[in-house]
């Protein structure tokens, strides 16, 4: 059954100095207990697309296309009605836990507070419930942890807490926006191996935005390659990482240190800058940049399009090396 299913999402944002069209026609399909991984630099659109899905863009964005969440279209829903889905049926976990969590509050306020508020429980049986998340999600000593301040709690562990916090109702949807930025590699190796262990457990469906290909590689069944508010390439995890098709996704890739190339002089970068979304340039956006260009690129948009099976590409480059 298909859980999430969007058809040409778009999000723009009014600004003074022109429209900023930060996303340009997005599908994605995803299916009960699937993970998706969206990769890209920074200003590619991965995290204003979530947003938009779930209608927590800022006051100048507009979100346009179908978002097909359990045979309702998000986009269309009032607000009392959108509010009760997010949380309910579907989380998200913000890129910095500090600013995602009141330092005032105790864990305990703030978790109980997101189960009373969704369904309608009274303190004591929502802290129970709480607790016993925070040991699913490999907190120690969590019965006296829960009473803790935000403050008290590692990087690592306040990232634990919004996991947990976000799995508390049980959503069939979990969105994570770069949720191993700024921990240590072995916080980071843990992180990942819990979102793995969360959707074996709970069967739940997650969308994991990062700019990070080792993340993807440890959780996620496909991956979405974005650039200029577009999709670049779409396939499972083990055809990006063997049979990368668009030279974006392959220049990310080589982007990446190798421990068996340990002798190479430098990292090998992509040039240049990613594109103003405020003037997007004519043809593909990424013609300026690309090693591989050619006229027509400059000129004439590529549309995205299969090259295999589950496997698509927006380059007019018919094959690769």
């Amino acid at each position: 059954m298909t859980l999430l299913d969007v058809k040409d999402l778009k999000v723009s944002f009014e600004t003074h100095d022109g429209i900023v069209r930060a996303v340009n026609g997005l599908d994605i399909q995803l299916e009960a207990g699937e993970t998706l991984g969206i990769v890209g630099e920074s200003g590619s659109g991965k995290s204003q697309a979530v947003l938009g899905m779930i209608g927590l863009l800022a006051a100048n964005g507009r979100a346009e296309g179908t978002v097909m969440f359990k045979d309702r279209d998000l986009l269309s829903l009032s607000k009392a009605d959108m509010n009760h889905v997010r949380g309910n049926e579907i989380s998200m976990i913000f890129q910095d836990p500090m600013t995602s969590l009141n330092p005032h509050m105790r864990i305990s306020r703030q978790m109980a507070e997101v189960l009373q508020l969704h369904k309608g429980i009274g303190f004591a049986e929502a802290r129970n419930k709480a607790i016993e998340m925070l040991d699913a999600v490999k907190i120690p000593d969590a019965r006296r942890r829960v009473d803790m301040y935000p403050h008290e709690f590692s990087g690592g562990m306040r990232q634990r807490v919004m996991i947990a916090m976000s799995l508390l109702c049980e959503p069939d949807l979990l969105i994570a926006d770069e949720p191993t930025t700024a921990l240590d590699v072995t916080v980071q190796a843990q992180i990942v191996s819990l979102l793995a262990e969360l959707k074996r457990d709970f069967n739940t469906a997650i969308i994991l935005i990062t700019h990070d290909l080792g993340v993807v590689a440890g959780v996620c069944d496909k991956v979405l390659v974005m650039y200029g508010g577009e999709i670049m390439e779409s396939a499972a995890i083990n055809d990006i990482f063997y049979h990368a098709a668009h030279p974006y996704t392959q220049g990310l890739l080589h982007s990446v240190p190798r421990l068996d190339n340990i002798d190479a002089k430098q990292l090998h970068a992509i040039p240049g800058n990613p594109p103003n979304l405020l003037h997007l340039p004519e043809g593909c956006p990424f013609n300026d940049r690309c090693e591989q260009v050619f006229d027509r690129c400059k000129h004439e948009k590529p549309h995205l399009h299969d090259i295999g099976s589950a496997h698509s590409k927006a380059c007019h480059l018919e094959s690769l090396p």
